[in-house]
């Protein structure tokens, strides 16, 4: 077989065979095809395309290039959770122990935040001593204890991802469906959970801006999963408008506990409970109806606050700043940004306020930047509310204040004001399974 020929095929619009992927695969991985076959082949699928059967295989080879987990020795039904990311989005470490407080274990591993959307492994890491970089039998033994354990992913987790996304990055094919939904799913299946919930985000501050995109790529990695063998459904949720109030690592961890004690944001509970009743009726804990009823009441008991708090002290972290948030540190500078006329709130443009975020320290712009822990944007506003000239919409934390200005004409990009409210806009839109697409 010669990779010459595995590229005129597709570049003719033929499907390539599971041999044909399996080997380009491999020798892309092992470094026996060099950049420039696999560049070619790249970009003849970004123009070509692949049908569901060669996006399956993909990433069924590009799963099996490295480690796979083994969770096998932890009894029960194991659930994994993805989203595609937005800002604000702290859903894991709290529908995380909501699942967890229901019998169900979640080992789950996550990643870094890299441009405007944040990482949970960074948001864990604000928490003092608490340890994400651990190894299997750690990973287990944590879980075990706590019934739940939220760890960074492994070096060599889907190495054949890693490879293939860092030239996609460079060859301008990483906007393409088949190629987005196998380097997601790639890693869940090597995760080695039996079933994935998919949390698929929609609108300005998403991966996928459209509705219709959104579902495109829902339907692809639910038929990933379906075809390899694991039981996958994906919401299509909001991220027009950022998911809660906090933007920013420790930040974010506090509005979390706030949402486990039942003081959460409505718009960020609503969708927690959603989202971890869709786990626990993927665990098969019950219908639809009865796992909302044991989400809701693992809030209500604190059960679920506990399991939080287990975890953190499994990890090595220190549970005191979850019982006092005041505890943790504070950024030097914080500023206010006001409301520079009367009206609505319209519309937060949630991309940019990312970006303003990232401004202020709280994320990063490459993967080898550092991050400030205690830097972020606190909104007192969501779309609908009325505001006064004057009022504060926003507290600006960080410790580069020379960066101020900046992330302040961000937020005035991102805040539209107007005279009359905007239509309200649902949480979750549409639940993707096997059997197709039901709006919700």
């Amino acid at each position: 077989m010669r990779m010459y020929d595995i590229i005129r095929h597709k570049r003719d619009g033929l499907a390539l065979s599971d041999e044909e992927i399996a080997f380009f695969v491999q020798g892309f991985t092992d470094g026996s095809i060099p950049d420039y076959q696999a560049s070619a082949l790249l970009m003849a699928i970004f123009l070509q395309g692949m049908n569901p059967r060669e996006t399956a295989t993909l990433t069924d080879c590009m799963a099996k290039s490295g480690d796979r987990v083994d969770l096998s020795s932890i009894p029960g039904i194991k659930v994994d959770k993805h989203s595609t990311g937005g800002v604000g989005d702290k859903t894991s470490l709290i529908i995380g122990p909501i699942v967890a407080a229901c019998g169900v274990p979640v080992a789950k591993m996550s990643g870094r935040g890299l441009g405007h959307t944040g990482g949970t492994v960074d948001k864990l890491e604000s928490i003092p001593g608490l340890r994400t970089a651990v190894n299997q039998e750690e990973f287990f033994r944590m879980v075990r204890e706590a019934g739940i354990a939220i760890i960074g992913q492994s070096g060599n987790i889907a190495p054949a991802d890693k490879k293939i996304y860092a030239l996609r990055d460079v060859t301008g094919t990483v906007e393409h469906l088949s190629l987005i939904a196998s380097s997601i799913m790639s890693k869940k299946l090597a995760a080695g959970s039996d079933a994935i919930l998919l949390d698929v985000k929609t609108g300005s501050g998403a991966f996928m801006k459209t509705l219709e995109d959104s579902i495109a790529l829902a339907k692809a990695m639910v038929d990933i999963g379906t075809r390899n063998g694991k039981k996958t459904m994906a919401l299509i949720t909001d991220m027009d408008t950022p998911l809660g109030y906090a933007i920013g690592n420790s930040l974010e961890v506090i509005e979390a506990v706030e949402t486990l004690q039942g003081k959460g944001p409505g718009d960020l509970t609503t969708l927690c409970l959603e989202l971890a009743a869709h786990m626990l009726l993927l665990a098969e804990k019950g219908t639809l109806e009865e796992c909302r009823q044991m989400a809701r009441k693992a809030v209500d008991s604190g059960e679920a606050f506990c399991r939080l708090v287990k975890m953190v002290h499994a990890q090595g972290g220190d549970p005191a700043v979850l019982e006092d948030t005041g505890r943790f540190p504070k950024a030097p500078v914080i500023a206010e940004w006001k409301a520079p006329r009367s009206g609505y709130l319209r519309h937060i443009r949630t991309e940019t306020c990312g970006i303003a975020s990232v401004v202020l320290g709280a994320g990063r712009s490459r993967k080898e930047d550092s991050i400030d822990h205690r830097a972020g944007i606190l909104l007192r506003k969501k779309p609908g509310d009325l505001v006064q000239e004057g009022e504060t919409l926003a507290e600006l934390h960080t410790a580069r204040e020379e960066q101020l200005p900046e992330a302040m004409q961000l937020l005035e990009q991102a805040m539209e004001i107007g005279t009359t409210p905007p239509a309200p806009v649902p949480m979750v839109y549409a639940r993707v399974t096997a059997d197709g697409v039901e709006m919700l």
